[in-house]
């Protein structure tokens, strides 16, 4: 029986590949991709990652709706 620890693999397919990113929606820096204000508002609610472009607040409230 396989466990399931392919969560990961399905955050990056629903957060990267599925929405088809645009360039202005991140940039890299030191090997890390930095998801840009743009692409917050697009996905439409905060993940409470404490992304450094946040555009909800409070900031870094997980489900977070309200913009800035």
């Amino acid at each position: 029986m396989k466990i399931k620890d392919d969560w990961i693999e399905e955050l990056y397919y629903r957060e990267f590949i599925k929405p088809k990113l645009q360039p202005k929606d991140f940039y890299w820096e030191e090997g890390r991709m930095v998801m840009t204000e743009e692409y917050h508002k697009k996905r439409g609610y905060c993940c409470g990652n404490n992304c450094r472009h946040c555009p909800y607040q409070p900031i870094h409230q997980q489900n977070n709706k309200v913009l800035a």
